[in-house]
């Protein structure tokens, strides 16, 4: 009997899966393990491998989004009829399946044009917005994604896919290979043979380039942009955080004299330069082992108190916000998360976290310190109680001692889920975070 392949859940809060392009067509053999499609999800670009040996039977989708379980393909034998096998397992799932309908067997089973270097079908398939030359090779958008980003070019790829196609392997190979390639040495300087000519005339730097403008007729001046599958599920998940879960918040500000000294000190012996933002996870991940409360999670008819200490870090990203986790934080030293986080938010920044690294969030910290941010309110990322909004470090003058003087002061707000976290239980997790931060030795005992 044929299989049907369904959309899979590739994360934990994917709805749906946008399928970006097939990898194989129908009619193609295909064996377990090897890469049918690309499938956008809430979270990342990724690949989507068949279990099973055999003939692609069928494409249900082409493109566009699918929901979860939706039948987006048949395998099987070639001849099989890839219908009854998807009504039988509709029946056995209880329902129909759009994807038998007679509709859209004319479009299902229309034979493909053959792809070729010089065709206009192949030039319209890529949404990449590179040369020419870029756009007739032939590689996965995924593959072209990452060899944008990383500066490589395709041309120089050798594609390891069906027909010489670029998928994402080769591009981390090239990657692999860019970064262990030794840096270009200077030519040493050859013996003048002649007198030197005198120096040309220094001709004027090109004006810089002004933006166009325009204006439209028909006061239509915009431009639509899709939405991707990871900002509908930030859409959707903070929506409902927002108005489901009962927020308030908590501000304190944090004298960082104490903190700037010992992270000096820390990075005369460190093997990794330690940043305040590793402090600030520590200092979280110390405070939540003493306040159980806020390492907990609202589940509808119960509350769980999570005995793991994992803290979600936000990381911006073009498309929207990924959380990468760092698990036991508080068992692990400042090395080890500065050298976790920097891995993981690269991962992000590529696209290239797994769903494992995205899941089991306890407690998440947002930082945008770094953008000159003073003070902000964060939503909380569920099924987390309580997110910690960090702001930059800001001289100002203080009273200290009974005498004006000049302190690093940075503002942290506690944005807490009324349900689980009443004020009370905030503020002492927060006056512990105070305390560890003005006196760091507290993250050791």
């Amino acid at each position: 009997m044929a299989e049907v392949i369904r959309m899979p859940r590739m994360s934990d809060t994917m709805e749906e899966g946008n399928i970006v392009s097939w990898l194989k067509e129908e009619g193609e053999e295909v064996e377990a393990g090897e890469t049918l499609a690309e499938v956008e999800t809430d979270k990342a670009t990724m690949e989507l491998d068949s279990y099973f040996d055999g003939v692609l039977l069928h494409i249900a989708v082409k493109e566009g989004p699918v929901p979860i379980n939706d039948v987006i393909a048949v395998i099987g034998e070639e001849g099989e009829d890839w219908k009854a096998a998807i009504e039988q397992s509709a029946s056995e799932n209880g329902g129909a399946d759009d994807s038998s309908d007679d509709s859209g067997d004319e479009e299902a089973t229309a034979p493909k044009e053959e792809e070729t270097s010089g065709s206009p079908a192949a030039s319209a398939s890529s949404d990449d917005s590179g040369s020419d030359s870029d756009k007739r090779i032939k590689a996965s958008p995924l593959a072209r994604s990452m060899a944008k980003e990383a500066n490589i070019d395709l041309a120089q790829v050798n594609g390891s896919g069906d027909g010489g196609r670029i998928v994402k392997k080769d591009i981390e190979e090239a990657i692999e290979q860019q970064q262990a390639a030794p840096a270009p040495q200077p030519a040493p300087a050859a013996a003048p043979e002649a007198p030197a000519a005198p120096p040309a005339p220094q001709q004027e730097a090109p004006a810089a380039k002004v933006p166009e403008f325009s204006i439209s007729a028909s006061g239509d001046n915009y431009e639509d942009q899709p939405i991707s599958q990871m900002r509908k599920t930030i859409a959707r998940r903070l929506g409902e955080s927002k108005f489901s879960a009962p927020h308030f918040y908590l501000t304190v500000e944090i004298n960082m004299d104490n903190a700037m000294k010992v992270r000096k000190r820390l990075n005369e012996v460190a093997p990794t330069k330690i940043s305040f933002n590793d402090l600030v996870v520590k200092a979280c991940a110390v405070a939540l082992r003493q306040h159980p409360a806020i390492n907990s999670s609202w589940l509808g008819d119960k509350i769980r108190k999570n005995k793991d200490v994992n803290v979600g870090v936000a990381v911006a990203v073009d498309e929207g916000l990924l959380v990468p986790v760092i698990r036991f934080a508080d068992m692990k030293s400042l090395s080890q998360i500065n050298t976790e986080v920097k891995t993981l938010a690269g991962k992000a920044k590529n696209r290239k976290l797994s769903t494992e690294e995205m899941q089991g969030n306890t407690f998440t910290i947002s930082n945008l310190g770094m953008f000159g941010i003073e003070e902000f309110t964060a939503i909380i990322n569920p099924p987390d109680s309580c997110i910690l909004a960090v702001g930059g470090i800001i001289q100002k003058p203080i009273v200290k001692d009974g005498e004006l003087a000049v302190g690093n002061m940075m503002k942290v707000t506690l944005s807490c889920d009324h349900r689980v976290v009443d004020g009370a239980t905030g503020a002492a997790f927060l006056n512990t975070i105070k305390d560890i931060l003005e006196d760091p030795i507290r993250i050791l005992v």
